[in-house]
């Protein structure tokens, strides 16, 4: 079986999927969970089946190719997993709406450009499949039109941006070497000066770092996620973003080549800077956020950080836990934005001042939230706790102590947007709007299930992803790490989760025990409380609002978001001075011919001046 036949079906069932919805909606729903499986189990039937430049057009003479290898694999599961419960996700969730047969159309072209980017084995079909995904991502942005409309402007406006510099950086490598080959550039490369490679990488980073969203690259991603259907922002923050990680990846240590990349100190000592920066403020500004998408948003782009300090760092194990943690990401990720439309879906709200007391309402989505939090955090037998243990040790090994600070400043930033989270949807009091509440439909827990197994399995079991990963990191040239089912072993420190899960264990039964030995506990009314010596009213026990405003009085001064102020400054100006170049295209013949007039009297001017001078 080609590795064409995955395209072929992703983009047909695509079309197809749509046009079943003219006949009937369930027919529409049937065939787009069909056609994800289907791309699931063919991605997974293509595992060590691997094929270099398979040539499926001619284009101009330039030979269009696929390949299939172990990272390109790696991270085509994971898009086909992410989109297929996203997309059973959606059952419910879209149903009702407006333009369904467009949304679902959308949403898998969006999939079928990410599985056309990491299977691309030259770099023009790697800008098509790039342009197919980020204009379907846009119409999904501005699919709930209103403020959507101008989120999905914003985002496109950057894209737009990025892609430019990618079609630079492409037409120059052309223009050196006389292909588009991934492979012949990979062997051509090393033989130009430092100084173009330098540029060639400017480039096309600045392209992956908008679409990664990087800090100074990041402001798009707050409002795209806010305005989005909420399955479409679990791809976006789960996969979408991380399409830039892979393209990160291919350009350093496919491209590029590991020696020339880790010779590179200045360009990379800038990415760890920027990778530190995306750790940090984002992660301080979720905490601020009322809106849960946005808080959920913001923690994307401080997670991203840590991706790309691990990527940059430039060793086996860095470069591993980077490669680890975009995995993790994208289930954790997509789980927690799930759960938030699972919540909205119920509730009608996202804003956390609004909800409380869901725990037991929608005990499933509390589970969710729980175990997708506790793998944001890194906390043991989470997916999330193996690839932020990697991370750390690189920085202190090395040793990096500045990174390994600000990594675990970031953490803590995560513990407290989770705590916030947490507590303002399930905990505390249920307002009396919510008594008749139902739990979310099947078609929504399924997922939240699957993404909860997947970051708990992989905790317990990191062998499982982390044999896969070291075999993509050998490919680069970096050393082998001594893998095994429960972790990683080395010279200065063993990873076993098997031993960390008993030990939990042992101390929940120990708990357990502790607690059942004691008084039963006694139901008392939820507003059975006390605050200064009175009882707190009905429906206005919640205690987080405005929980974090001590801490926000102090830091509100240096956590503006300068940077997308100067983007609205930038645009403002260019408003103003096409307004100005507006005035002069009246469409006047008139005008037109004084402004010539004006132009040659200008010119005679001139030339008689210089004759007197």
């Amino acid at each position: 079986m080609s590795v064409h036949f995955l395209l072929i079906i992703a983009f047909g069932g695509a079309f197809i999927t749509y046009f079943s919805g003219k006949i009937h909606s369930k027919l529409r729903n049937f065939i787009a969970v069909f056609i994800s499986l289907v791309l699931v189990g063919l991605v997974a039937f293509f595992y060590n089946r691997y094929t270099q430049d398979a040539v499926y057009l001619q284009f101009l003479e330039i030979r269009l190719v696929l390949s299939l290898n172990t990272l390109s694999w790696f991270f085509a599961i994971t898009i086909t997993v992410v989109e297929t419960l996203s997309i059973i996700f959606s059952l419910r969730y879209v149903k009702g709406k407006e333009k369904t047969d467009f949304y679902y159309l959308m949403m898998m072209l969006v999939n079928a450009g990410m599985l056309g980017i990491v299977l691309s084995g030259d770099l023009l079909s790697f800008y098509i499949f790039w342009e197919i995904m980020s204009w379907s991502a846009f119409l999904l942005i501005s699919y709930n039109k209103g403020p959507a409309l101008a989120a999905g402007m914003k985002y496109i406006m950057m894209s737009v941006i990025g892609s430019l510099c990618m079609l630079i950086g492409i037409v120059s490598l052309y223009t050196a070497y006389g292909t588009l080959n991934i492979s012949e550039i990979a062997s051509l490369i090393p033989s130009a000066s430092s100084g173009y490679i330098l540029f060639i990488l400017i480039l096309l980073s600045i392209s992956f770092a908008v679409k990664n969203a990087v800090v100074p690259f990041h402001t798009w991603l707050p409002d795209a996620h806010s305005e989005a259907p909420s399955p479409f922002s679990a791809i976006l923050s789960g996969i979408l973003i991380k399409v830039g990680t892979y393209g990160f990846i291919l350009i350093f240590y496919v491209i590029v080549g590991l020696k020339i990349f880790q010779g590179l100190f200045g360009f990379r000592s800038i990415l760890l800077i920027l990778g530190a920066v995306t750790v940090l403020v984002p992660s301080f500004i979720a905490i601020f956020q009322n809106d849960a998408k946005r808080l959920l948003a913001w923690s994307s782009i401080g997670q991203v950080g840590y991706i790309i300090l691990g990527i940059a760092f430039g060793t086996s194990l860095s470069v591993t836990g980077g490669i680890f943690h975009f995995f993790n990401h994208a289930a954790f990720k997509a789980l927690l934005f799930l759960c938030v439309g699972a919540v909205e879906y119920r509730t009608g709200t996202r804003d956390l001042n609004s909800l409380g007391g869901l725990i037991k309402k929608m005990p499933v989505t509390f589970i969710g939230v729980m175990v997708g939090a506790c793998g944001l955090i890194g906390i043991p037998l989470t997916n999330g706790f193996v690839s932020k243990w990697l991370l750390y040790k690189t920085l202190i090994l090395e040793p990096a102590p500045f990174l390994a600070f600000v990594s675990l400043i970031g953490t803590w930033a995560a513990l407290f947007y989770s705590y916030k989270l947490i507590h303002n949807i399930f905990l505390g009091q249920l307002p009396e709007k919510y008594k008749d509440i139902k739990k979310a439909p099947f078609s929504m827990q399924f997922p939240v299930i699957v993404f909860s197994t997947i970051i708990i399995l992989f905790g317990i079991l990191p062998g499982i992803p982390l044999t896969l990963i070291n075999t993509i990191v050998m490919s680069f040239g970096f050393e082998s790490l001594h893998v095994t089912l429960w972790g990683i072993a080395s010279e200065t420190g063993t990873l076993n989760t098997i031993n960390i899960f008993f030990a939990v264990l042992a101390a929940g039964i120990v708990s357990w025990l502790f607690f059942r030995a004691g008084k039963k506990s006694i139901s008392v009314p939820q507003e059975d409380t006390y605050a200064a010596g009175t009882y707190i009213p009905k429906d206005k026990y919640h205690y987080t609002v405005d929980f974090y405003n001590p801490l926000y009085r102090m830091i509100t001064p240096y956590l503006k978001d300068v940077i997308d102020t100067f983007y609205n400054w930038i645009a403002r100006s260019v408003g103003k001075f096409s307004n100005v170049i507006r005035k002069i295209y009246t469409g006047d013949v008139g005008n037109y011919v004084l402004y010539i007039i004006l132009f040659l009297a200008v010119l005679i001017f001139i030339q008689f001046g210089l004759k007197l001078w």
